[in-house]
């Protein structure tokens, strides 16, 4: 027996009579209307099952797209930090290689710079691929932007400081202007750099104490450690002294620290006495200087002011305010030995003393 009969046969079944009670009666559905429904499905289904495979392929296809831009965009971002970091340890050894920063200033750096760039390019890549799928299902994404970019305003005015500390990371790293090993003065801190991040940069004061400065609170940079330094020294010295005898000494104490190890690595350009920086009525100023390595002026300044006191006393060229000379003769009097004390006070039978002495002493005094 075929099925169409078996459903004509079923639908000239009689319907169940209404109840006795009078009561609204309930429809039961008939395999007739059950065959009418699957028919308007499958129909459905027949008319829409193209449009549907064609939303899924060009989901697809977008999926893999982005996937494997993703990748690619990954790998070349890996391969140019790589290629930046062999560039700058091929010159090391090399006279350029002073001025380049150390290997972990380098690997902090291209770390931040990669993981910056890769962020970036995941979250444009990914975010274009996400708009596009929702409009192959035809989604109208304007309400969509439009919430994004009130939420994004929002979240900009609320989150100000995290974006402006973020962004003044990224171009502190992107431009070099500090890295891990460097002396710093940030203004609101400085030391050495010790770990360098896109919202805190992390310090070393002289005292030990370890600073974190939030990178958009840095309005300008010192960086002591980039270059080369300077190194001053100021004597002051005797207004009488003999100013050739002077400048030989200091250039005899220059030439002999310029051959020696390590002051001859250390110094980048000869020590030079630049002359009188200022002359007083009893004294005068004498400035040294030269270029340095970077962060080892203070080193310099101390041993050169080390070498030219030995020099001065050899040479018997007085310092103010120490006794680099030989000493005055034994046994000359001191002028102000027999000069008395310019006070009245000094009289204990002067009538001021009397005047100034307590009351109890004045009662007990015997008539």
């Amino acid at each position: 027996m075929s099925l169409p009969a078996v459903l004509l046969a079923a639908g000239s079944s009689p319907s169940p009579s209404p109840s006795p009670s009078g009561s609204t009666a309930v429809t039961v559905p008939t395999l007739q209307d059950a065959q009418e429904s699957a028919t308007n499905a499958a129909s459905w289904v027949e008319q829409n099952w193209s449009t549907w495979l064609a939303i899924g392929l060009r989901v697809l296809l977008i999926l893999v797209i982005a996937g494997v831009l993703r990748a690619v965009v990954q790998r070349a971002i890996t391969k140019l930090i790589d290629r930046m970091t062999r560039t700058a340890e091929a010159v090391d050894g090399t006279s350029l290689g002073g001025l380049l920063v150390n290997n972990e200033r380098r690997r902090q750096r291209s770390q931040a710079i990669g993981s910056v760039l890769r962020s970036v390019a995941s979250f444009v890549i990914l975010g274009t691929a996400a708009l596009m799928v929702l409009g192959a299902f035809q989604i109208n994404l304007a309400p969509l932007l439009a919430s994004a970019g009130v939420a994004g305003v929002a979240i900009g005015f609320g989150a100000r400081n995290l974006v402006t500390d973020f962004l003044s990371g990224v171009f502190m790293i992107l431009e070099d202007q500090y890295g891990v090993g460097d002396t710093i003065d940030a203004g609101v801190a400085s030391g050495e750099v010790i770990e360098v991040g896109l919202r805190v940069t992390k310090l070393r004061g002289a005292s030990g104490e370890i600073w974190y400065v939030r990178n958009g609170e840095v309005k300008r940079i010192g960086n002591l450690s980039q270059g080369w330094a300077t190194a001053g020294v100021d004597v002051t010295v005797k207004g009488d002294e003999d100013l050739d005898r002077l400048k030989a000494t200091l250039d005899e104490v220059a030439e002999k620290m310029s051959a020696e190890e390590p002051w001859n690595e250390l110094l980048w350009s000869p020590i030079e006495v630049l002359g009188l920086d200022s002359v007083l009525l009893d004294s005068m100023v004498v400035r040294v200087s030269a270029k340095t390595m970077p962060g080892k002026s203070l080193t310099v300044e101390r041993e050169l002011r080390w070498r030219i006191k030995r020099a001065f006393d050899a040479a018997n060229i007085r310092i103010v305010g120490g006794a680099t000379a030989a000493e005055d003769e034994a046994g000359a009097a001191d002028p102000t030995a027999a000069v008395a004390a310019p006070s009245a006070l000094a009289n204990p039978d002067s009538a001021q003393s009397a005047a100034a002495s307590p009351i109890g002493a004045q009662r007990s005094a015997p008539k």
